[in-house]
């Protein structure tokens, strides 16, 4: 497949569907440990490269640098152009700008490359003030270490802040990382996509098979791990995504494809500044991932969807 988005303004192009790699060298969260999640890894970077898929996120707090160190030794190894962001973490103890740079360096020596695609400030930090850290990332732009900039998990008012300080160099927000889903819409509700259509921001939908589950295509009434932890797997919300999946389940036998293939069509159908970035720890989910490029839902199977998982019972 040979489907490109833009990253907002900032003139870079990558493959409409990216990969997320956080559970890449994470042991905490995704258990990862062991030759073996190494070599099924490598060939899940390899099958997203053959199918196109050459945008990969990672970030310096996924598994303590170690999705970062994989994913630069895994690309070093293919020999072949991918696209690489990641992230900077604003935690309590780093809330001078200049930690920014020093984070910027030892990111881009696990990665091993001199200079990032992109750069997102991962979070907002109520303590730190978004102007100076946009600043700092117009330093690494102008220093050559960075290509394009972003924030993630900002919300419209943030986002506007932030571009409106990097407008003073002459450098576009390039994108903005939320959680959007077709169970998680709120991005449709709270300004984050108007926002982007109106400043010219790619948004990069993380969660899109909501940490995994819409992987499966018997959605299961309970998980293990961390991951029970989050809202997204409690309860009543759990038995509402495991009941809506049906639906999705329909529509993908119907096509002869999967819940998640459905899924990830969903998103990009909803607009073509959305690049939607799922895991994948295998070959098999990443050729999978891949299949929801080059075909379209139809208007009526969107229409269903759409009534099903409404904005407002998110």
């Amino acid at each position: 497949m040979n489907e490109r988005r833009r990253l907002g303004a900032s003139g870079i192009v990558v493959s409409a569907l990216g990969a997320g790699t956080w559970s890449w060298g994470d042991a905490p969260f995704w258990g990862y440990g062991g030759m073996p999640d190494r070599t099924e890894i490598a060939a899940a970077f390899r099958a997203s490269l053959d199918a196109g898929v050459t945008f990969f996120d990672t970030a310096e707090l996924y598994g303590g640098g170690g999705s970062e160190r994989l994913l630069g030794t895994l690309a070093r190894e293919a020999g072949r152009a991918v696209i690489i962001a990641s992230k900077f973490t604003p935690f309590p103890h780093r809330l001078s700008a200049r930690t920014l740079h020093t984070a910027l360096d030892h990111s881009l020596s696990r990665l091993g490359v001199e200079t990032l695609d992109l750069y997102l400030i991962h979070w907002p930090y109520t303590l730190l003030r978004i102007e100076p850290l946009m600043d700092a990332l117009a330093e690494a732009v102008r220093a050559g270490k960075v290509r394009a900039v972003g924030v993630s998990n900002f919300d419209a008012f943030g986002m506007r802040r932030a571009h409106d300080r990097l407008a003073r160099y002459g450098i576009p927000l390039a994108a903005n990382e939320v959680r959007y889903n077709v169970f998680a819409r709120q991005p449709e509700t709270n300004g984050v996509l108007a926002a982007c259509r109106e400043l010219d921001v790619a948004l990069i939908a993380h969660s899109p098979l909501i940490h995994g589950v819409l992987a499966d295509d018997d959605t299961p009434l309970s998980v293990g791990g961390p991951r029970r932890f989050l809202h997204s797997y409690r309860g009543e919300r759990l038995r509402a995504i495991h009941a809506m999946t049906a639906t999705l389940r329909a529509i993908a036998r119907a096509r002869g494809c999967t819940v998640a293939q459905v899924a990830l069509n969903w998103l990009l159908c909803q607009d073509d500044r959305i690049i939607p970035i799922p895991g994948a720890k295998r070959a098999a989910h990443a050729r999978e991932n891949a299949g929801a490029l080059g075909w379209r839902l139809t208007d009526t199977e969107l229409t269903i969807i759409n009534r099903l998982s409404a904005p407002d019972q998110q």
